[in-house]
């Protein structure tokens, strides 16, 4: 009897501890009543009616990423391209989501594939490859919108791979090179036109700085040949009144020690001859001096006849 009520015991708390729950962070359960919905468990711990309560669905409420297989496409022009997308999205609802959709992953794969189809087919081959944030706004837009009854929202959509046939590959690969020969020319061109002009502005400026050289070559020698012919007429009219001073002076001293007017007219006919020193080739001689000029001649013939 005793063994009874023990494992009835046992039985009693192994009951009691499966109908507590503990629901961890970022989760939530779905419970179930008799198969019909009874509520949904946030975090924290919970209680449960044992043999009549059920938890049938555990929902992870994180940001979710799931990668889908690249995708068959035909472009407006007829182009066949496989293209693969990752689609991020969040549970909000864990009732919707779990009673809306019988499997979210696939209804969301398939939904992202047709929604892809729909958009390309309204672009050519050109727009698709250069119009990636379009196409990911346009997609998450209408994934988003689908998806809300299933307690889902889509966060973001990215075109992962856009895989063109082989041909285009080809024809693209030879566009591009032939793009980048041609920048290459072009760049190449500009180079040389640039380098023409900078050599032609650096002898523009060579020959201006040569000019400028010159013209201030010419103000130096014209400045030094002007102090020259100035220091030049200094040193003359230095001169020239050194010989009035040392003429002053002699008139000075002559008369000072009483020379005669005679004397006077002689000294200044030195002075002349002095003067002309054989270089004048005509002197004009004042009267007075003229005639005693004739005198002294007079005196050197009787000088000589005596």
């Amino acid at each position: 009897m005793q063994i009874i009520f023990i494992v009835i015991l046992v039985i009693v708390a192994i009951v009691v501890l499966s109908c507590i729950n503990v629901v961890p962070q970022a989760k939530a359960y779905v419970v179930e009543r008799l198969g019909g919905y009874q509520t949904t468990w946030g975090v924290g711990i919970h209680f449960k009616m044992p043999l009549i309560d059920r938890v049938a669905k555990r929902v992870i409420l994180k940001e979710q990423v799931v990668d889908f297989a690249p995708q068959p496409v035909i472009t407006k022009d007829n182009v066949t391209m496989r293209i693969d997308t990752v689609i991020f999205f969040q549970i909000t609802d864990p009732k919707l989501y779990a009673y809306g959709v019988e499997n979210p992953i696939v209804a969301i794969e398939n939904l992202t594939a047709t929604t892809l189809r729909n958009i390309i087919g309204e672009l050519e081959l050109d727009e698709t490859l250069t119009s990636r944030e379009t196409i990911n706004t346009k997609m998450r837009a209408s994934l988003d919108s689908a998806t809300d009854p299933w307690g889902i929202k889509v966060n973001r959509v990215e075109l992962k791979n856009i895989i063109p046939p082989a041909a285009i590959q080809d024809a693209m690969e030879k566009q591009m090179k032939a793009e980048r020969e041609k920048r290459e020319s072009i760049l190449r061109s500009q180079g040389e036109k640039e380098s023409a002009i900078l050599v032609a502005q650096g002898k523009k400026e060579a020959a201006i700085l040569d000019a400028e050289a010159d013209k201030a070559a010419a103000i130096l020698k014209a400045e030094a040949t002007k102090e020259a012919t100035i220091r030049e007429a200094e040193g003359q009219a230095q001169a020239i009144m050194a010989v009035q001073k040392a003429k002053a002076d002699g008139i000075r001293m002559l008369n000072e020690a009483g020379a005669t007017k005679q004397v006077i007219q002689l000294k200044s006919l030195e002075a002349f001859e002095r003067a002309s020193d054989g270089r004048a080739t005509k002197i004009i001689i004042p009267s007075e001096i003229q005639s005693l000029a004739g005198l002294v001649t007079s005196v050197k013939e009787v000088a000589k006849n005596e």
